[in-house]
């Protein structure tokens, strides 16, 4: 690192648990984000911001004036255009030397596979359950961490699962494998902070995650109820029988 990059990482660097170390670490890590809506926005910015090398912001739909209210990476300028691209905008404006891709495009098939093989670590931070479990999949085969977040009305959840680890269940231990199982934000409605807060665990996590430091979620899911500001960490426990991860 130059003088500059000590200087702008500086206050991370300070931590005992990162050090120059750590910081280098995050410096050449390379991560998946797939979405960049109300939960990618500020996940892809906190992480941009702590120097993380290599991001891919993946996303097939474009700003409209509905998504101002939470998604933060995105202006009134940038409607009608690509959330991937306008994304990729903010965050080199913010830190120039971390290198952005842009994929206006919704990740399936061998693509994501692709996608999620080149990544150390992958969000989760898409708003319906196809790619939650398209996406399960994906990491489970290669063995990628996995950070999941979600987040409607007054309520967020946020769980990581790692196949890394052989105690880890993954999302499809957590919800079957089925139709759409609950209304989107833009029919339940979403109150805008929640998913400031559900997207920067998911940035923490992850930081966490890739540098091998403190407790993980692995293995839990966090629970927030924003109305009376109340917090759960349920004990997730692998499935036996799991029809994605289980090997028996």
């Amino acid at each position: 690192m130059n003088d500059e990059l000590l200087l702008r990482y500086s206050r991370q660097i300070l931590l005992p648990q990162i050090d120059i170390w750590g910081q280098e670490r995050l410096i050449q890590a390379k991560v998946l984000i797939v979405g960049a809506g109300g939960l990618g926005c500020p996940a892809a910015i906190y992480l941009a911001a702590a120097g993380i090398g290599h991001l891919t912001i993946a996303d097939p739909d474009q700003v409209e004036i509905s998504n101002l209210q939470r998604q933060i990476a995105h202006a009134t300028c940038d409607i009608g255009k690509p959330k991937a691209i306008s994304t990729q905008e903010t965050l080199r404006a913010l830190n120039p030397t971390v290198q952005v891709k842009a994929l206006c495009q919704r990740l399936t098939g061998q693509i994501l596979t692709a996608q999620v093989k080149q990544a150390d670590l992958v969000l989760d931070c898409s708003d319906n359950f196809a790619t939650r479990f398209e996406l399960n999949r994906a990491c489970v085969r290669s063995g990628t961490p996995l950070v999941s977040g979600a987040a409607t009305r007054f309520e967020g959840q946020v769980a990581v699962f790692d196949p890394r680890r052989e105690d880890s269940p993954c999302y499809n231990c957590l919800y079957p494998d089925q139709e759409e199982l609950g209304e989107r934000c833009a029919e339940a409605g979403i109150i805008a902070p929640l998913t400031g807060i559900i997207g920067s665990i998911q940035a923490l996590e992850a930081i966490k995650l890739l540098l091998g430091i403190g407790q993980t979620l692995t293995g839990y899911l966090l629970l927030l109820d924003g109305l009376k500001m109340e917090w759960s960490r349920l004990k997730l426990p692998r499935h036996p029988y799991c029809p994605t991860c289980s090997r028996q």
